[in-house]
């Protein structure tokens, strides 16, 4: 027998951090553990998709409502969301502790950029000094600041790969005249540039830059749709409802011809690191998550040189 330990948990940024619908000073979440009856344990976070409602009390009522003993089918049968993901990588992680193997030995470690959200001038130059060790930096921007933040982060950034993320604040008129003035600035691919449900303005758009369908993009189930419009995939765990379905999208989107990004919703280094399992397939991955917070768990990851290191099999998998 399976059962699971659930905990609604806070976890501050260190600085206010703002996107294209919020600003956020923490990052709620679950935290669930899974013990079967010879003491194995395996755990594992979610944070849910908070712009479609989940919040953690939500994903721990789902996961309440499964009754006192987990099984894998009643994990398969959740929707892809947050307690799916907790549950999904947490079984991933009892499975490698019950084994005695790694998930992750002998993976290499995988460069991610540096998040640097939206501000003044002086808000978002000072985000890119902290960005200094990555290569690759993601500039977070809206309907109002977009060339400008990226030529304040340039200024500070001159050497940086720069990815953009729009977080569904453009429509198509906004894209079209942008895209010139970002490409001369070296931007290297723009991310749901327009709202969900809106992607059907993209078909046949051709984009001097490759966009990436982030919030359009969930499971399999929505590859279809983004086919002939992105050029690539954000693949986060809270919205394909796990690592079981990620690494299915990945292969499938692959096989599409479509370039992957992996991303995080915030959390702390249990979060990203069944992500980077994925983001060995990745051409841009975004595992800074634990770089935004005030603090980290205990056997935390190691970030160096820009990379996030394989994580320690204390802290999962």
């Amino acid at each position: 027998m399976i059962r699971a330990e659930v905990t609604l948990e806070s976890w501050p940024l260190a600085r206010p951090f703002e996107v294209a619908r919020e600003v956020q000073l923490d990052v709620p979440m679950i935290h669930v553990r899974l013990l079967d009856a010879l003491g194995h344990a395996g755990q594992a976070e979610a944070v849910g998709i908070d712009y479609d409602g989940e919040t953690p009390a939500g994903m721990a009522a789902q996961i309440a409502a499964l009754g006192p003993e987990i099984t894998r089918a009643a994990i398969d049968a959740l929707p892809a969301g947050g307690a799916r993901n907790a549950l999904d990588c947490a079984w991933w992680d009892l499975a490698a502790k019950r084994e005695g193997r790694a998930v992750c030995a002998g993976l290499p470690p995988v460069e991610t950029c540096y998040t640097v959200g939206l501000g003044t001038r002086a808000e978002m130059q000072e985000g890119a000094a902290l960005s200094r060790p990555h290569a690759l930096v993601k500039i977070k921007v809206d309907a109002t600041r977009h060339v400008a933040a990226v030529r304040w982060v340039r200024e500070v950034r001159g050497d940086a790969r720069i990815v953009i993320d729009a977080n569904e604040g453009w429509d198509l008129a906004l894209l079209r005249q942008v895209l010139p003035e970002l490409a001369e600035l070296g931007v290297e691919m723009v991310e749901q540039p327009l709202p969900r449900g809106a992607d059907a303005a993209l078909a046949g758009f051709a984009s001097p830059i490759p966009l990436c369908a982030d919030e359009s993009c969930t499971t399999r189930s929505s590859l279809p749709a983004l086919l002939g419009r992105y050029q690539a995939v954000n693949i986060k765990l809270d919205k394909t409802g796990g690592l079981t379905e990620a690494l299915a999208l990945a292969e499938a989107a692959r096989a599409a011809g479509l370039d992957l990004m992996v991303g995080n919703m915030c959390g702390t280094s249990l979060g990203m690191a069944p992500a980077f399992v994925v983001a060995q397939q990745a051409r841009w991955a975004d595992l800074d998550g634990p770089l935004l917070l005030s603090r980290d768990r205990t056997s935390a990851m190691r970030f160096e040189g820009g990379c996030a290191l394989p994580p320690p099999q204390e802290l999962w998998g």
